[in-house]
């Protein structure tokens, strides 16, 4: 049987706290410098060190390096999921496991090629160190992969080189060692051709491997944002790291000294207040959390709505209700972010689906902040926050910063009269002024409470309504803002297909199985709520449309019917919402079934 070439997933069953994300790195770097499209996710446990952990490492000559379900190569590391480890192998895989395990060999099935390794003897003879010989033992399988699956050596040593980085040398050395030995073991005991192989290609060239995460820290900094306060909460806390890491580097006066704030608050609450007081004196202010923090920031997100302060706040998605699961992905704080707060509040959300759209949100959401005068809220996820993809390199932003309708002393000096609340533009958005305008004209009472057009207190229930049908107006006027939805028509389709965020990375293979299948949708990517006029003709120019989303309610296709209820009767939901990223089949699936049934 000939080997599959550049066509497989690698699914690594360690420890967490074993060191075996560095292992899993170097594998993934070595990949992609082959020029091979390649992408790397992580499950790890909520909880202390010790328990289970995977990393799956998908290589696809096609591009497609969203989740895949089917594994078919597996290393066995733990012996508490040894089990379930062996059944996820699919028919013809590769199951190589660490022989020191004590699990029942009986399990071992007959469908799949079983590779037992004795990891210990091989890292004895590596090193006498008892403490490396834990983390060594990881550097082995990089080894025996390398050897087995045909990555290039020279490439395997440089990318070995860079994940050790700056570490002492005699560390460095005894890694380096620990893989050559995987290899020799491979080479001397597994003789028979490796159904799976690996050849350079050339798709990698001119792109860069990165997390979303770190991809909007960078955009952010690119964006003008010089205040940031947070709590630490999985999965966004390396997002605020990572911010704090550029801007030690970039934001610097010309002498040298910091030209940014970072704050560690006491809570999500605390944070969300601190970004609303930076904002409100010109900075470009942000925060950065998850669902359980988004609950907390919703009295200040009513502030920030009815107060007319500009925010971001970036939302990395994981699974709720409540504490759910912290290290798992979702798309579920759509409904909740969209009216968050009480009263009528409508907000603005942007839906980040690459690494580069979370590099350049790092601009739009700061630039439609302050254009609006309202919280912006970027939903990213677990997957795309946390997960390494290939993008282009980023290229720095040359549109100007859009500071919105900010007077000046200069400008007031031409005015009779200045009215902070005041709908002079006919858009429903307000002038404002910053602390230390020096003109009369320029101070006003922020107010979160009823206030008039000059921001006078009230509770005179005509001008509350006034102000309440104003910052309607102002939603409305969002449509105009917002990035516009991505839409590939497809010539006479009646079938379309609707996603947003990260379940966009899997849409390509998705269309291409459809396709397979008989079905050949359109496809419309919707980037930002409001929506606009192009979303209603979408929907309008199909007769049956699938709204592909991760959670289990269907919220975005709620907010489609609220917003559009005449033609709520074209809108399906395919939903996936147990935790872990969408997969291909997930979608096409329900898809076909449904289609199959229209036609039958």
């Amino acid at each position: 049987m000939n080997p599959v070439i550049n066509d497989f997933v690698l699914n690594v069953a360690t420890v967490n706290g074993s060191g075996s994300q560095s292992s899993n790195m170097i594998i993934l770097k070595a990949l992609f410098r082959m020029g091979i499209p390649t992408g790397g996710k992580n499950l790890f446990p909520s909880n202390i060190a010790g328990l289970p952990t995977w990393f799956s490492i998908r290589v696809n000559r096609d591009g497609y390096i969203a989740r895949k379900r089917d594994i078919d190569f597996t290393i066995a590391m733990n012996p508490a999921t040894v089990a379930e480890d062996i059944r996820e192998v699919k028919p013809g895989g590769v199951f190589m496991y660490n022989d020191d395990l004590k699990f029942d060999r009986a399990l071992l099935r007959n469908d799949t090629i079983n590779m037992a390794v004795p990891f210990r003897k091989i890292v004895d003879g590596v090193t006498t160190a008892i403490k490396m010989k834990k983390f060594l033992t990881n550097m082995v399988y990089v080894g025996l992969v390398a050897e087995l699956t045909g990555i290039d050596k020279e490439v395997l040593r440089k990318s070995a080189m860079d994940q050790f980085g700056k570490k002492n040398a005699s560390i460095v050395e005894e890694n380096l060692k620990a893989i050559e030995a995987g290899a020799a073991y491979a080479a001397e005991h597994f003789k028979n051709p490796f159904p799976f192989k690996v050849q350079s290609m050339n798709k990698t060239q001119g792109k860069i491997l990165i997390d979303g995460n770190t991809a909007a820290a960078m955009g952010l900094v690119y964006g003008g944002c010089t205040f940031m306060s947070w709590y630490p909460i999985t999965p966004s806390s390396s997002l605020a790291e990572a911010f704090a890491g550029y801007a030690a580097k970039y934001r610097k006066t010309a002498d040298g000294k910091n030209s940014y704030s970072i704050i560690q608050a006491e809570d999500e609450l605390s944070a969300m207040g601190m970004v609303l007081g930076a904002s409100w004196t010109g900075a470009r202010a942000m925060t950065t959390t998850s669902g359980p923090g988004i609950s907390l920031m919703s009295e200040f997100a009513g502030y920030s709505y009815f107060a007319e302060i500009p925010a971001v706040v970036w939302d990395v998605q994981r699974a709720g209700p409540s504490t759910g699961l912290p290290t798992r992905t979702s798309q579920g704080d759509i409904s909740f972010i969209a009216t968050i707060s009480h009263g009528d509040t409508k907000h603005i959300m942007l839906f980040p689906a690459s690494p580069q759209e979370c590099f350049d949100y790092g601009q739009t959401a700061f630039d439609l902040a302050e254009r609006l005068q309202t919280a912006v809220f970027v939903l990213s996820d677990l997957d795309l926050g946390m997960n390494y993809w290939i993008t282009d390199r980023f290229q720095p932003p040359t549109k100007p910063f859009d500071r919105g309708k900010v007077m000046t002393a200069e400008t007031l000096s031409t005015k009779a009269a200045f009215g902070r609340y005041e709908d002079s533009d006919g858009d429903g958005i307000p002038y404002r002024t910053l602390p230390g305008t020096k003109h009369p004209m320029a101070p006003y009472f922020t107010r979160g409470s009823g206030h008039d057009e000059k921001a006078r207190y009230t509770e005179s229930n005509e001008v509350y309504k006034r102000v309440l049908d104003r910052l309607a107006k102002k939603f409305n006027t969002a449509k105009t803002y917002v990035p516009a939805p991505i839409i590939e028509n497809t010539a006479g389709s009646k079938v379309g297909v609707i996603a947003f965020g990260s379940t966009d990375i899997v849409m390509a293979e998705v269309r291409s199985q459809l396709k397979k299948n008989g079905v050949e949708p359109s496809y419309m990517r919707i980037r930002a709520y409001p929506f606009n006029q192009d979303v209603e003709t979408f929907i309008k120019s199909h007769d049956r449309v699938y709204v592909v989303e991760q959670n289990r309610d269907g919220q975005m296709k709620n907010l489609l019917t609220a917003e559009f209820s005449h033609l709520a009767p074209r809108l399906r939901s395919v939903l996936h919402y147990d935790g872990l990223p969408v997969y291909a089949d997930a979608v096409v699936n329900p898809i076909v079934a449904a289609e199959r049934g229209q036609m039958n």
